[in-house]
């Protein structure tokens, strides 16, 4: 496995993986679940897409890129809660808090294809990364997409962190194993992945 990234299995128990699911909902019901769009193709991602905190990552015809405000309400994103801020300090170990969560809902038959975290300005910062719900077959490679992969198999309350050489590593989902967890009343698997974006 690539220097610098680390998964932590059970990180969470399945009482902080419910109370941090609940606080999904509240992000959720001020910032709703949308579909991105490819900046290139137009064409409309497999998962569905949130944020919170000060900035959220967006993808469409302007780019790949960090804003202040959900593309589709227009409203700033709701406050990062309390427990990924500290997740973050805990997993991260980076002195200053992230200003960005990415929430990612994989629904079974998603994917997320290989890419690598690069629109950050602070590439210091880890990428800290929290698994609920379904078991997801995740990749991690190199420095180039074409670089050998290895595969590990995530499951609801693991941790992954991508930091040191890994942080620009690719990485992606291959696919959701359904039914493999009830958490997520609706299905599938729903990712959080913490990042720091601006400098300072």
């Amino acid at each position: 496995m690539i220097e610098g990234f680390r998964h932590v299995p059970g990180a969470l128990s399945e009482p902080e993986q419910r109370a941090l699911l609940a606080d999904v909902r509240r992000v959720v019901a001020e910032a709703p679940f949308y579909v991105p769009s490819m900046p290139r193709s137009g064409r409309p991602f497999s998962v569905a897409m949130t944020n919170c905190g000060p900035l959220g990552w967006v993808s469409d015809q302007g780019g790949y890129r960090y804003q202040p405000l959900h593309p589709r309400t227009g409203r700033p994103w709701p406050p990062m809660p309390a427990k990924l801020l500290e997740l973050w300090h805990h997993f991260g170990g980076f002195p200053a808090p992230p200003d960005a969560c990415l929430v990612n809902h994989y629904a079974p038959g998603t994917r997320m294809g290989s890419h690598r975290d690069a629109d950050e300005q602070e590439l210091s910062a880890p990428v800290v990364s929290i698994s609920l719900g379904c078991d997801a077959i995740f990749h991690v490679g190199g420095m180039a997409r074409a670089d050998a992969k290895q595969r590990l198999t995530l499951r609801s309350g693991d941790i992954c962190v991508l930091g040191g050489r890994a942080r620009l590593a690719y990485h992606g989902i291959d696919r959701i194993l359904p039914d493999t967890s009830e958490l997520v009343p609706e299905g599938g698997r729903i990712n959080l992945t913490l990042r720091r974006v601006l400098k300072g």
